[in-house]
């Protein structure tokens, strides 16, 4: 496999994929989009930080390509919509520079608290402004936190340690983790109106975009200070300013912009109140050979078919719950290539119906394991990260319900296909025994059990002797061999559901003779 390292990572993360037998790397850094293009020609996979860009065309041109890992959080320069519809995992590293940039956070706040920055440069002019840089203290004091994720919670820990009270607005954040966490669960409007200072930790998102805007800063104490080291973009420069210059924000810290870098003459760099940074929240040490480290050993993983771990575009799932949802994905998988085969006529709805104890699991890789069967037959280079893709673009529907418990089954997966007009198709199955074999057990709602690794010749039949022998014979001149066979017969209805396993498929001489049998009322052939 060839790996391009498209910007420069920990020396220790490019010697990880050279240790790899059989990965060749390429060090390309500062690659101008041109030469990106030519070099992504035979590549499987794109390790980056921040200075490339991942576009649609870089897709497009790498026909192999099947990861972008991305040593650090941000992916603003990673087209996810494209690598997804191409099939591609993209990744980041959401731990590594967690304490770099809830240090370098609590850094602004500390300096928007104190005057350091403004009292040095005054030094280092001659001068010796003791009454003039007059700061505050943060005990006491109630500091807002937007977003309670991996680096709020380490920005909650340091402002605790200076007796500061927190509120934590994060729409996903819930009672008892906050109460886990020592913080007040907030509204945003409770955050804005009672806040001394607050800091942003969410990602930029049409949500977030110019959150606190100028009727956020008015709704704002007189003096709150303001600080954002997460993504340009949520903070409304223009907004800041005035506040700044009107004293209504006294003072404020900004490592990211909404245009990075900011322009020479950008009035952020004349305020005299503003602290910047060049967007350093990862830059440290250890943060830089954390990233790096990282992104190398979930690049291989995934390269090797073991376990996916940050991807923004498939499940990721942990070592454990990996090895529990495991032996349904072979089944969830035939599942979806049966359900396809059975209703070829077009469908708009697929409704996945897991019943028992796998309710328990995150189901989620498996339907998409369902997802990517049933397009095997109909779409080229599917895979768990486009399939949800290419269901949504036939413009169909996926439902997924759970139900604890069922009447016959202590396991089972249904997959109910609705077709164009109403029809509505379902085939279930279920895990057995000790090896726990992958078995389909209904059809329709009959019951049945066969393999799911074999062709199958599924009929619906008149309940009437002789039907099972004909196959039989029919079959047999055809020189196929019937391998196992399972009937469910319908009293009521006066039909039956055969099954038969075949080692090949029947001739269209064999299954024109099938289909023309009085008795038989549908045919297809399955296969799996």
């Amino acid at each position: 496999m060839k790996i391009l390292v498209a910007d420069r990572i920990s020396p220790i993360g490019v010697e990880l994929f050279k240790a790899e037998a059989g990965f060749e790397v390429i060090e390309a850094y500062g690659s101008t989009p041109e030469q990106l293009l030519e070099l992504v020609k035979d590549v499987d996979a794109i390790a980056l930080r921040s200075d490339t860009r991942v576009t649609a065309d870089v897709v497009a041109a790498a026909p192999k390509l099947k990861v972008v890992g991305r040593a650090g959080v941000g992916v603003d320069n990673i087209d996810i919509e494209a690598a997804t519809e191409g099939g591609v995992i993209v990744m980041n590293t959401p731990t590594g520079n967690t304490l770099a940039t809830a240090e370098l956070t609590f850094t602004h706040m500390l300096c928007g608290t104190r005057p350091i920055v403004q009292a040095c440069a005054g030094m280092r002019e001659g001068r010796w402004d003791r009454k003039k840089f007059t700061g505050s203290e943060l005990s006491e004091k109630t500091l807002g936190i937007l977003g309670m994720g991996r680096i709020g919670a380490e920005v909650t820990k340091r402002a605790q340690a200076f007796n500061m009270t927190v509120l934590a607005y994060d729409p996903y954040l819930t009672e008892s983790r906050a109460k886990a966490l020592g913080v007040t669960l907030s509204t945003l409007d409770e955050v804005i109106e009672h806040a001394d200072y607050i800091t942003v930790h969410m990602p930029l998102t049409k949500d977030t975009k110019h959150m606190l805007n100028a009727d956020a800063f008015s709704r704002m104490k007189d003096g709150v200070r303001v600080f954002n080291c997460a993504r340009g973009g949520i903070i409304d420069e223009a907004a800041l300013i005035e506040a700044l210059e009107s004293g209504k924000v006294a003072a404020a810290g900004l490592d990211v912009y909404e245009d990075e870098p900011p322009a020479e003459d950008s009035p952020l760099r004349q305020i005299k109140n503003l602290v910047l940074t060049p967007h350093l929240g990862a830059s440290t040490q250890e943060a830089q050979e954390n990233v790096g480290i990282d992104v190398a050993k979930q690049m291989i993983e995934a390269l090797k078919g073991e376990m996916v771990r940050n991807a923004l575009n498939m499940p990721s799932l942990d070592p454990q719950a990996l090895k529990q949802i495991a032996p349904y994905m072979t089944l969830g998988e035939k599942l979806g290539t049966f359900s396809q085969q059975l209703a070829p006529e077009g469908v708009e709805k697929i409704t996945i119906r897991y019943f028992g104890k796998i309710t328990e699991l995150d189901t989620l890789p498996l339907t998409y394991a369902i997802q990517r069967g049933y397009l095997r037959e109909i779409s080229e280079n599917v895979n768990d990260v486009n399939a949800p893709k290419k269901i949504e673009h036939l413009g169909i529907e996926t439902e997924q319900v759970k139900t604890n418990t069922h009447a016959e089954f202590t396991e089972l997966v249904e997959v109910e296909v609705t077709c164009k007009g109403g029809k509505i198709r379902t085939i279930g199955g279920t895990l057995m025994g000790k090896n726990q074999t992958p078995r389909i057990v209904t059809i329709d709602g009959h019951g049945v059990e066969v393999s799911t690794d074999a062709t199958l010749l599924v009929l619906k039949n008149k309940d009437v002797p002789g039907i099972v022998g004909f196959i039989g014979v029919t079959l047999g001149e055809d020189q196929v061999n019937i391998a196992n066979m399972s009937l469910s017969r319908d009293q009521g209805e006066g039909f039956a559901v055969s099954v038969f396993e075949l080692d090949s498929a029947p001739s269209e001489t064999a299954a024109k003779k099938i289909t023309e049998h009085a008795a038989i009322d549908k045919y297809r052939v399955i296969k799996l």
